[in-house]
């Protein structure tokens, strides 16, 4: 099958040169940048990619929507900039047949701090997988940040991995908490949604206990409680900012 790999960025001049190694063999190479104003761009255009410049405006799934309609082949691989596909994964992928399926769940690997989380929060991804490999037409996105496609067609599931390298250092890991956690706060906002000081104190608690206990985080050693531990920071800083946005209407 022809496939348009869908990458968007902001930024990611330390890793997107091994995501754009990854898909070398798609027909073509979508990149939707959110104004970056690092070495990004310069990457990119070595390797012969169709860039399209788009503000992410806080939401996600309108990026990856707007994407869809960009591309040129029916067949859409989205892989985050600090993704890459595992040779396994790219040699399964060219033996798919178009007519199985209309959209695939592809199973990640998250690998935090040199070692690779199966369990808590990331336990899902592992086993189950995420749709990333969709057919045109076939269903969209949904969700401001976390987002996630939905569909209503057939969807198989690829045995292989997508490799996930994030959060380097505990800085990055902040900074992307406290981006994310903004935009969540500010979509429930919009919802109508309001939040109250048991939410704030307790849901963060019961969220790491879930993550670190029930779906056995602690077996990932000292990276898996940092992970759940992190987590749970986010579910409690979207809690704290969604009081903020609709109590003091800042």
């Amino acid at each position: 099958m022809n496939i348009s790999a869908v990458i968007l960025t902001k930024n990611n001049q330390n890793t997107l040169e091994r995501t754009l190694k990854s898909v070398s063999f798609a027909k073509e190479k979508l990149l939707i940048d959110d104004s970056s104003t690092d070495n990004t761009l310069n990457l990119a255009k070595k390797y012969e990619v169709r860039i399209l410049n788009r503000k992410l405006n806080n939401n996600f799934s309108e990026q990856r929507n707007f994407a869809i309609k960009q591309t040129r082949e029916n067949w859409v691989l989205f892989i985050d900039a600090d993704e890459v596909l595992s040779e396994e994964l790219i040699k399964e992928i060219k033996q798919i047949s178009e007519s199985n399926f209309d959209s695939y769940y592809i199973k990640r690997r998250d690998i935090f701090w040199g070692r690779v989380l199966k369990y808590g929060e990331l336990r899902t991804a592992y086993r189950k997988g995420l749709i990333r490999l969709i057919k045109k037409n076939s269903g969209i996105w949904e969700g401001h940040v976390h987002e996630r496609f939905v569909t209503t067609k057939v969807t198989g599931r690829l045995k292989r991995f997508i490799n996930h390298y994030s959060h380097n250092s505990i800085k990055e890991f902040i900074i992307d908490i406290n981006n994310y956690s903004t935009i969540r706060a500010r979509e429930l906002q919009k919802k109508g949604l309001k939040t109250n000081i048991f939410q704030i104190l307790f849901y963060p608690i019961v969220k790491f206990k879930m993550n670190y206990i029930i779906k056995h985080g602690f077996l990932d050693g000292v990276p898996g409680f940092i992970y759940s531990f992190m987590m749970s920071f986010h579910s409690f800083l979207v809690r704290a900012k969604l009081y903020q946005y609709t109590r003091l209407k800042d």
